[in-house]
């Protein structure tokens, strides 16, 4: 079948829009938060040194006439604007990794949960922060989610396989309760592994595939497209045999 050029300009837009809008999201991420600590930090830093400068600078030429005090702070503030904005910047991004150094620290971490305690029970604020601090928690927050294993478990119902990430053995209250060995199996969405479902079942419900992390998410997010090389069935044996015949087959039965 010849393809147009409509058909053909679509295949590789498409293709071409999906390895440059990754890089595109990145960049546009990374200066609108470099513009976000040059905007809220940044700036009120450069104020403030502008206005001890022209305090200084005051004090040092000993200005008494109030014209030549505003032509002074008028000249120094557009200086630190145009020449030194960067200082700003440079001052915010130290401030955030000194206020991140404290939050570590052993007196940090219990006055930060103080404040956070105090913003959640505050009216409008405890409707937006949860929300927001969810958002960038998954954004920034370095945490690593152990898997142990690749393995496959019937879900959402008996008869439909689907792939899943074993993190841990079942709730201790299940175990108990059940008298049966669990495991928790985490079973990532396509095409967004990031999100999925978290369920428990018996141990021996599932089943170990001899796949790697990397494979098991590249299998999700491609739709089952992308398979692990030893995973591939061959086409004659995926293939239902009897199911389907030609039609010329038919005609000559009949």
């Amino acid at each position: 079948m010849k393809k147009t050029f409509t058909g053909d300009f679509r295949h590789f837009f498409i293709r071409g829009l999906a390895a440059v809008l990754p890089t595109v999201a990145t960049i546009a991420i990374i200066v609108w938060v470099f513009t976000l600590i040059q905007d809220y930090c940044g700036i009120y830093i450069n104020n403030a040194a502008a206005h001890l400068t022209t305090i200084l600078w005051v004090r040092l030429a000993h200005l008494t006439d109030q014209a030549d005090i505003s032509q002074a702070r008028a000249m120094i503030f557009d200086f630190w604007h145009e020449k030194l904005f960067w200082v700003g910047f440079l001052l915010a991004i130290v401030g955030v990794y000194i206020f991140g150094r404290f939050l570590a620290s052993f007196l940090g971490q219990p006055v930060w949960r103080v404040i956070e305690r105090t913003l959640i029970r505050l009216p409008v604020i405890k409707q937006i922060y949860p929300s927001a601090k969810q958002v960038t928690d998954f954004l920034l927050v370095e945490r690593k989610l152990e898997f142990s294993s690749v393995v496959a478990v019937e879900y959402p119902c008996k008869g439909i396989w689907s792939l899943g990430l074993a993190t841990n053995p079942g709730i201790r209250t299940l175990h108990d309760a059940l008298h049966e060995d669990l495991i928790t199996v985490f079973i990532p969405s396509s095409p967004t592994p990031v999100t999925g479902y978290t369920i428990t079942v018996g141990r021996d419900k599932v089943i170990d595939l001899p796949m790697s992390i990397d494979d098991a998410l590249r299998f999700t997010i491609s739709g089952g497209v992308i398979q692990p090389g030893h995973q591939v069935v061959e086409k004659e044996l995926s293939e239902p045999k009897g199911l389907f015949r030609r039609k010329d087959s038919l005609q000559e039965d009949a």
